[in-house]
């Protein structure tokens, strides 16, 4: 088994969203109001070559999202809060494709969630087998969350229709129920609510270390060695309750933590660096 990183350009965000400020709302309306940036934080995807198939999580963002109307003018978040920089080069597919892989050639997609910078290459993958938790489906649907969390299911592939994930397998350490995505059991997706309430996350064993796919269970390794929930998610206690379970999982296992927007995740990953 081997895992690739793969970087679909950056993002830009607000102080404010990378450490929550304030409590329930005013976490959200925190972020718009902010003045401050920071640094460009990569948006990171993972290839996963497993001997059962091509594994890709998350598709990262699409070019697209710079285009005039792609995001709804309306939305006070896209027009203040978060400015894109994806190149069409640098889009999921024209990268498998550097690596020697053919994006029809993927068998399997697993999305940690649904906002757009985890899931605007999907158009790369219409042969995959895609599976999303079904909580984070049908919320990514409602008016909610159109409006104020953020999702725009209108960009998703008319042919979009994943399965369900299914967690239902024996307990990985503090985790109590996974799905087990390979036969050999090394590829196991987990539920990690806190950014979204149906956020997932996934881990590949090999060779008695835990590559800990973390989506945005937090932002940077930092952030969950120092217990620092984002402005997004929308149950502060609930994202917590997450970091500590991952936590306990890094004191278990030997864990190399890799969330999404991380600038040191692509390093952790190739240097084989355990989260201590």
């Amino acid at each position: 088994m081997k895992i690739h990183a793969i970087q679909t350009g950056t993002v830009l965000i607000k102080k404010s969203q990378l450490v929550g400020k304030g409590a329930g709302f005013a976490r959200q309306l925190n972020i718009l109001f902010d003045s401050e940036w920071v640094e460009p934080l990569p948006i990171l995807a993972w290839v996963i070559e497993h001997p059962e198939g091509l594994i890709v999580v998350d598709t990262g963002e699409t070019a697209r999202a710079a285009e005039s109307g792609y995001f709804p003018a309306w939305h006070p978040y896209y027009r203040m809060a978060v400015r894109l920089n994806v190149a069409p080069e640098e889009e999921i597919g024209p990268q498998l494709q550097k690596l020697g892989i053919q994006p029809a050639d993927v068998k399997t997609v697993v999305l940690t969630h649904l906002h757009t910078d985890h899931a605007d290459g999907l158009h790369h993958f219409p042969k995959s087998e895609i599976y999303v938790d079904g909580g984070e489906l049908a919320a990514a649907r409602t008016l909610l969350g159109r409006t104020l969390r953020g999702y725009i299911p209108h960009r998703w592939p008319d042919w979009f229709a994943p399965k369900f994930l299914e967690f239902n397998e024996k307990k990985a350490g503090p985790f109590e129920q996974v799905h087990r995505l390979t036969r050999a059991g090394d590829v196991l997706v987990l539920p990690t609510p806190g950014h979204t309430p149906n956020h997932v996350s996934v881990i590949a064993r090999q060779d008695g270390v835990s590559y800990f796919l973390a989506g945005d269970a937090s932002y940077s390794e930092q952030a969950l060695l120092e217990r620092k929930v984002d402005g997004i998610s929308p149950d502060k206690a609930q994202a917590l309750k997450t970091i500590d379970k991952i936590r306990e999982y890094a004191v278990r296992e030997r864990t190399v933590y890799l969330p999404s927007h991380d600038a040191e995740s692509m390093s952790r990953l190739e240097k084989e660096i355990v989260s201590t």
